[in-house]
Order: C-alpha cells, then sequence, then structure tokens
C-alpha cells in the first residue's frame, strides 16, 4: 500500500482536512469535476486528488486575493516559495513590527506572497477582515511560521496535484454551481452561519441560511450531487442550525474530535459536524456506485497523519537566532 502525505500551503480555520477521509467515504465512482464553491485551503480538493478520485477540479471563493494566491501555487510554484523564503528570513530581527509591516503593505497592494506570510504567522489560521474589508488579524508571535523548506515542499506538492486540471474563480458560488452537470460532484463548507455580514464584501461576506437553502432547492431540482458541511455541535452547543427537511437531505453526523485549543483549557467535549448529502448524490451511492477504493483510502489516512506528524516534527525544531 502506497504511504501518501496530502500536502497543505497554508493553515485556514474551518479547514476540513481533520476530517477529509469521513467525507471522501461518500464520493461516488466516476466524478468528473469536484467543484469547491467555497474553498479555502482545499483541503477535500487536495485529498480527492492524492486519492485519484476525480478528474477535475474547480476551486472557487469569493475571497479574491486568497485566490490569486492559489493561482501563484498553480502557475509560478518556484516564484511563490523564494518570496515566501524572503520575508520568512527578513523577519527575525523583530517578528511582531514586521507582521504588522507586511500585513500594511498586503492591504494595500494584495500580492500573493504576502498573503501566504500572514496565513503563516496569524492566530489558530483564522482568517478576518474589517469591515473596510482590511485583513486585521493578529500574528502569534511564540511562532515563526512553516519553515521555508518545508513551505517549498508543501507549494510544490499542492502544485503537482492539482496544475493542470484545476479550473480557478472568485465569483459568487451560485454562478459556480450553475456550471455545475450531473456526473460532477460539488462539496460545499459555507461561511459559518454566524459569520458577521460587512460592508465591504470583496473578500468574505455572510450567507444567509435562506439564501443558500433556497441555492440548495435548486440544485436539487437540476438533479446534481452536492456534499455540505454546515452546523454543528460541541457538547450541549449546537452551531448554526440544521438545513430544511424539505430539501430532503441524508443527515450524517461526524466526529471531529477535541480542537487543540479545547485541550489547552482543559475541555473534554467532543466537536460533532454535520454532513449533508443531495438526494441526487445518495441515489448514485445507493445504484452502487460508491467507489470501491474507499477502504484502503481510509488506511491511508492514518499513514499520512503519522508522515505528516515526523515531518513537521523534524522542520520546526527551535530556532536559535
Amino acid at each position: 500500500m502506497q504511504q501518501m502525505a496530502i500536502p497543505h500551503p497554508f493553515p485556514y480555520q474551518g479547514s476540513k482536512r481533520g476530517i477529509a477521509r469521513h467525507i471522501l467515504a461518500h464520493f461516488p465512482r466516476d466524478v468528473d469535476c469536484l467543484i469547491e464553491p467555497f474553498c479555502g485551503s482545499g483541503a477535500i480538493s487536495l485529498a480527492t486528488a492524492a486519492h485519484g478520485l476525480a478528474k477535475r477540479f474547480w476551486l472557487n471563493d469569493l475571497n479574491k486575493p486568497l485566490m490569486a494566491l492559489w493561482e501563484e501555487i498553480l502557475q509560478r510554484p518556484n516564484e511563490l516559495s523564494k518570496n515566501y523564503e524572503q520575508l520568512w528570513t527578513e523577519q527575525h530581527s523583530d517578528k511582531r513590527a514586521f507582521f504588522f509591516g507586511i500585513r500594511d503593505k498586503f492591504n494595500a497592494a494584495h500580492r500573493p506572497h504576502h498573503l501566504l506570510y500572514l496565513l503563516a504567522r496569524i492566530v489558530k489560521g483564522s482568517v478576518r477582515y474589517s469591515a473596510e474589508g482590511l485583513f486585521n488579524q493578529s500574528a502569534d508571535n511564540r511562532r515563526s511560521g512553516m519553515r521555508p523548506i518545508l513551505m517549498q515542499c508543501q507549494i510544490l506538492g499542492v502544485h503537482a496535484l492539482l496544475a493542470g486540471k484545476t479550473t480557478l474563480s472568485a465569483v459568487d458560488f451560485r454562478k459556480v454551481v450553475a456550471e455545475a452537470a450531473k456526473e460532477d460532484l460539488i462539496y460545499m463548507d459555507p461561511p459559518y452561519q454566524g459569520t458577521s455580514f460587512t460592508r465591504d464584501h470583496r473578500y468574505c461576506r455572510g450567507l444567509s441560511y435562506a439564501e443558500f437553502a433556497d441555492a440548495l432547492q435548486i440544485m436539487n431540482d437540476r438533479g446534481l450531487s452536492y456534499m455540505a458541511s454546515y452546523d454543528g455541535k460541541t457538547g450541549e452547543k449546537s452551531h448554526g442550525k440544521p438545513l430544511p427537511r424539505s430539501l430532503s437531505l441524508t443527515h450524517l453526523h461526524i466526529s471531529a474530535g477535541r480542537s487543540s485549543q479545547a485541550t489547552l483549557l482543559g475541555d473534554k467535549h467532543e466537536t460533532v459536524e454535520s454532513l449533508y448529502l443531495s438526494p441526487a448524490l445518495v441515489e448514485r451511492l445507493n445504484d452502487g456506485q460508491r467507489h470501491d477504493r474507499i477502504p484502503q483510502i481510509q488506511q491511508e489516512f492514518v499513514l499520512e497523519s503519522a508522515i505528516v506528524g515526523r515531518a513537521i516534527g523534524h522542520f520546526q525544531n527551535p530556532i536559535v537566532m
């Protein structure tokens, strides 16, 4: 059995990397294009590509600077890696001041390598924008960000998986799903229901419950296969409102375990996330179209976790400056 470590070039809060194996377990055979209308870090597309479960990919996010970073990863990976290395090396005289300087430059010019550096440094991978659309998250000053040699490996790994077979866009999700075909599979992880509505919607915006449900109904009417991560629970605390029963979705529950932050705080409650499957997808799976490599993939994910853990430990030893 082949051992693999799926690359991920930047941390991103809300990434489904940790539960990707549970999501892929419901993939049908013969997926032409996997579409992520709210791609973020593209964790599901990367896992899908690594396991050969789709022929093509479409990554979309309303955050245009993020999609410009994706374009650099897929079109100019070596240049991006070198630019990141330069920033990472220059920061050590005063990491705090350097971070704020790069943040100001990013807000002025939206250079992809500046965003990559910010994503590598920010607190908990949590992207935040002001009401005016300015990146305003602070740095985790306990860390320097991913070392350049590891970052290069991650970027080149992503490039190898997705370059030449991936469409990129930065438009409203409805424009993307309008182009989907019945042979495709759509995975949606929309902005958390508590996301605030800002005056500037260039980079992120809230998505109302009603408009998302309406879009899903249209997708049902077209017979599209889709999955949606939307709500969940931590202990007795609910996160978001379940999707309407009128959509006739199959509602699954996935244990996401405890977050690292919860562990540090002594919180023993596990997070359970919801995954909804569309009627058309369930029909494909019930017709015997479930991918026959799923058991093998589950084992490969266990191996990946161990491999990535060893790699990160090797490359992120304390730095003596």
